[in-house]
């Protein structure tokens, strides 16, 4: 049977947990469907997710349409889970966009068409709630067109749009506009079919246009429309003719090289690690030995596979399936299974932008607050938990308050802690303005460690993360040591970017690039150690020379409200420092696009209403870092401190 990891993604109440729940309903895996309001779905199975009526964590259901088996990934649509829908990003074979018929084309959604296009995820959209009043047919195919892509095709008709009767008809062959429209939308990307076409309309059959629009579909070109109501069912079936029809099922080969991603990982009942992997490559089975991580391997204790409806345990889990591994106890969310996948990537969406300390309200919780915040650090890595030695304070990174709100309601339930939280601010970052230079040569300089580096940073290309060149001979190599020139520098890359993490104002330094230009040891007394821990020094040493800007994180707002509140809007911009770069008046409403600082973006949202009596409507998303003017925020260092020189050998050497 062949095999369909599909994701549902959309922005937050569009509706996507209601259709992940109809589309169970229809495919006979429940006999009930549960409602997001009442807490009784499938997928929102937290305590909080039915509290709250959003989706907070991925959630895993299955079905059958006929010979394929779909492993459905319901994923949260509040931007503040975004970290979520990014484990999710790296095991799929498409996707359904899941947009309103009511509030149109909004802010996450433009993020997440975004991401599935850069990663070429083949992706149908549903144009959900048209029983809903307000619902609009040719107004969201327009809103779709401008501000998500072009290359769509609407996959038929509505009627009685805004009633419990609305309808959605599939097109078929016999509709002819239809049947040019789709050979208009076809051949933007196939010549063969614009030149058959252009020589002759009827010596292109409807079936050879079905079979390129399935081809176009499952390489992203065109993303075909669908209309319905998960609430009444209405166009499901079409959509679920499509899911079959138009996305790339796999046949995966269960007797090749084991080889899976893990995209989730959560706590049993007796706080046992529990992996969701998907299966790319080969077999796993209970008892197998396998490798995970860089330099992990243990034994499987457990599997469950999710099988027309939820996991079920079972001896293995094969290519193609969605599974739990229970018995890795080391394993973190994005490791590896087996061989590594080729061409996977880390990250999608923009980093955290917010931080903020967590103290808990009894002095007696302190180590159990460590404790859980770590068990929720492995489940949402990016929430990045930092620990202050000299100020015994735990930092935690975020999207926004609603994620703050849930960290703190779930260490209360889960983990019986009460804790507050200090004011949010900006996560900044650091990029170097100059180049700079430094070196320890071993045995100079009191240098205490046997080995020689010298390095050079300078700025690198905007976005580029932390590049590692190594500009030295293959003889001055510890190769002794690493055993090969590319093992050295995966390692000094290693601990580049770790010791980059905090800068000369203690925020992350990106955009940089670093050159290694002198590099000695001495044979066979230099170790590992002494390069791991030499290089902060020197590296720190040239940034100082090279100098840093500080610069701090910032949205783009898209910001629609009645026109006689110009002023007020404009007047609240203002103070909180936004950027205003364009405004249009359309009818009796402004719509204005700017810019606005991350720490400010929640300040407008709670102001927003009583600015606009209530009628504004704010889209947000994280755009870009600008530098900083004036006196740089410093933010406390956590590490070992290696820009005083001191400070960082007392530290280093204390901890040996």
């Amino acid at each position: 049977m062949r095999t369909l990891n599909l994701g549902i993604l959309a922005h937050v109440d569009a509706g996507k947990t209601s259709l992940t729940e109809r589309l169970l309903y229809a495919a006979g895996v429940i006999d009930e469907i549960g409602s997001v309001d009442d807490g009784t779905t499938q997928t929102d199975t937290l305590a909080l997710e039915r509290q709250r009526g959003i989706t907070i964590k991925t959630a895993v259901a299955s079905f059958a349409l006929d010979d394929v088996a779909v492993n459905l990934i319901d994923t949260p649509g509040h931007p503040d889970f975004i970290a979520e829908v990014e484990r999710v990003l790296n095991v799929l074979d498409g996707a359904v966009l899941v947009v309103s018929a009511v509030e149109g084309v909004q802010a996450q959604t433009r993020v997440l068409m975004r991401t599935l296009q850069r990663l070429r995820v083949p992706t149908l959209l549903f144009v959900n709630k048209i029983d809903r009043r307000g619902a609009q047919h040719e107004r969201t195919l327009q809103a779709i067109a401008e501000r998500l892509t072009p290359s769509i095709l609407s996959m038929g008709w509505t009627r009685d749009l805004g009633t419990r009767d609305a309808h959605f008809t599939p097109y078929g062959a016999g509709d002819g506009e239809f049947s040019e429209l789709l050979a208009e939308r076809l051949t933007d990307h196939d010549e063969a079919l614009l030149t058959a076409y252009l020589d002759g309309k009827k010596t292109v059959s409807y079936g050879a246009l079905r079979e390129a629009l399935v081809a176009q579909t499952a390489r992203a070109l065109l993303h075909p429309v669908f209309f319905g109501s998960a609430i009444t069912g209405a166009g499901v079936g079409a959509l679920m003719d499509g899911l079959r029809e138009l996305l790339p099922a796999v046949e995966a080969d269960p007797g090749g090289p084991v080889s899976g991603t893990v995209f989730k990982v959560e706590r049993g009942p007796v706080g046992e690690k529990i992996a969701y992997v998907r299966m790319f490559s080969g077999t796993v089975r209970t008892r197998d030995r396998v490798r995970f991580g860089r330099d992990n391997d243990a034994k499987v204790n457990a599997i469950t596979v999710f099988d027309r409806g939820p996991a079920l345990p079972r001896d293995s889990v094969a290519a193609g399936q969605i599974g739990t591994l229970w018995g890795l106890g080391d394993v973190q969310i994005g490791d590896s299974i087996g061989l590594p996948r080729t061409g996977a990537t880390d990250h999608y969406f923009a980093p955290p932008t917010l931080e903020t300390v967590v103290l808990p309200r009894h002095a007696v919780d302190k180590g159990r607050l460590h404790v859980a915040l770590a068990q929720l650090a492995e489940q949402d890595p990016l929430i990045n938990l930092r620990q202050d030695d000299v100020r015994q304070e735990l930092y935690l990174s975020l999207y926004g308050e609603v994620q703050k709100e849930v960290i703190q309601e779930t260490l209360a339930t889960e983990f019986d802690v009460e804790v507050d939280f200090r004011e949010t601010t900006s996560i900044c970052i650091e990029r170097p303005v100059g180049s700079g230079e430094a070196t320890e040569q071993l045995g100079k300089g009191g240098n205490p460690f046997l080995g020689t580096i010298g390095l050079r940073v300078e700025p690198g290309p905007l976005n580029s993360g932390v590049q590692l060149q190594l500009d030295v001979k293959a003889e001055t190599v510890p190769i002794f040591v690493f055993k090969s020139v590319e093992a050295f520098g995966e390692a000094m890359g290693e601990t580049v970017r770790e010791t980059l993490r905090q800068g000369l104002y203690g925020w992350q330094v990106t955009d940089c690039l670093v050159a290694l230009i002198q590099c000695g040891y001495s044979s066979p007394g230099s170790t590992p150690r002494d390069f791991r821990l030499l290089t902060p020094l020197v590296l720190m040493a040239a940034l100082k020379e090279a100098g840093t800007v500080v610069c701090e994180p910032m949205h783009r707002f898209r910001l629609e409200f009645p026109a006689d509140t110009f002023g007020r809007v404009v007047s609240a911009l203002s103070a909180l420092r936004a950027s205003p770069q364009s405004h249009v008046l359309r009818g009796a409403s402004y719509v204005l696009e700017g810019d606005i600082p991350a720490t400010h973006v929640h300040a407008l949202q709670r102001r927003l209403p009583g600015l606009s009596r209530g009628e504004g409507v704010l889209e947000v998303a994280f755009d870009h870092y600008r530098p900083l003017r004036g006196e740089f925020p410093i933010r406390p260092r956590t590490d070992n401190n290696p820009l005083n020189r001191k400070e960082y050998l007392l530290r280093v050497h204390r901890r040996v």
